[in-house]
C-alpha cells in the first residue's frame, strides 16, 4: 500500500491497497483519537469522491470515527456497467481492502464498520457474511441489500440500519423484503421527502445523523 498526504483536505488519500490480482483506491481520514474505522462502498456510477459520501464522513470524523471511501473498482473496470452490479466482485474487493485496515499497524486497534450506498450497500452486507468477518455495525444509504442474496442475508451478524427516502418507493419495497431475510439487529429508517439520492434540502444530513447515532451505539463510544 503506497500512501501519500492529501494537503487539500482532512483525507489521507491512499494510491493504491492491493487486493489479490486488482486494486482498491480509497481516502482515508483519520480524526485524533479515532475509536472506529467506517469503510465505504459506493454504488453504481460513484466513487471515493461522491459528495455525498464525502458528507457522512465528515460528520463522522467530527465524532471520532476513521473514514475510508473506498473505489471498488478501477476506472476500466467501472466502464462496463456488468462489474457495477457484480456484487461478488464488489464484495471480494471490499474484504480485501477490510483486511487490509485490520493488518494495518495505525488501523488494526480500530472496529471495523460499513457504510453501503446503493448497490455498495449488497456489496457491504455480502462482506459482511463471510464466516471471518468482523465487522461491528452496517449502515445503509438508499441501498440494495436484496442483491447479496437471501442465503447471504440471513449470515449477516452485523446490526445493520437500513435508510432510504420515503420517496423511493421500489427501494422500501426491496429493503423490507430483505429485512424478512436478515435475522442480525436490523432497523429501517425512511426519511420523509427524500428521493433515492437524497437531494433534498436537509436529508443527507438526516442520514448522517443517523449513521452517526448507530455507529457510536454499537460501538458503544460516548456521544
Amino acid at each position: 500500500m503506497n500512501a501519500s498526504r492529501n494537503a487539500a483536505g482532512p483525507f489521507e488519500a491512499v494510491d493504491a491497497v492491493t487486493v489479490e490480482a486488482g486494486y482498491v483506491t480509497g481516502l482515508l481520514g483519520i480524526p485524533p483519537e479515532a475509536h472506529g474505522l467506517v469503510l465505504f462502498a459506493h454504488g453504481s456510477g460513484s466513487g471515493r469522491f461522491s459528495p455525498r459520501n464525502t458528507m457522512v464522513a465528515q460528520a463522522l470524523q467530527r465524532v471520532g470515527l476513521a473514514t475510508l471511501l473506498l473505489d471498488l473498482l478501477r476506472d476500466g473496470e467501472a466502464r462496463d456497467r456488468r462489474n457495477v452490479f457484480d456484487i461478488t466482485l464488489l464484495a471480494k474487493r471490499l474484504r480485501g481492502a477490510t483486511h487490509w485496515v485490520q493488518q494495518a499497524p495505525h488501523l488494526a486497534a480500530l472496529p471495523v464498520c460499513y457504510f453501503g450506498a446503493s448497490t455498495g450497500a449488497g456489496a457491504a452486507l455480502l462482506a459482511a457474511s463471510a464466516d471471518d468477518a468482523r465487522i461491528t455495525a452496517i449502515v445503509s444509504r438508499g441501498g440494495r441489500p436484496d442483491l447479496a442474496g437471501a442465503t447471504a442475508l440471513a449470515r449477516v451478524r452485523a446490526p445493520t440500519l437500513l435508510v432510504v427516502g420515503s420517496r423511493d418507493t421500489a427501494v422500501i419495497a426491496l429493503n423490507r423484503a430483505a429485512m424478512r431475510a436478515m435475522t442480525c439487529e436490523c432497523d429501517m429508517v425512511i426519511v420523509p421527502g427524500a428521493t433515492h439520492l437524497f437531494e433534498e434540502e436537509g436529508t443527507l444530513e438526516q442520514v448522517a445523523n443517523h449513521a452517526v447515532g448507530w455507529f457510536l451505539s454499537h460501538l458503544r463510544a460516548p456521544l
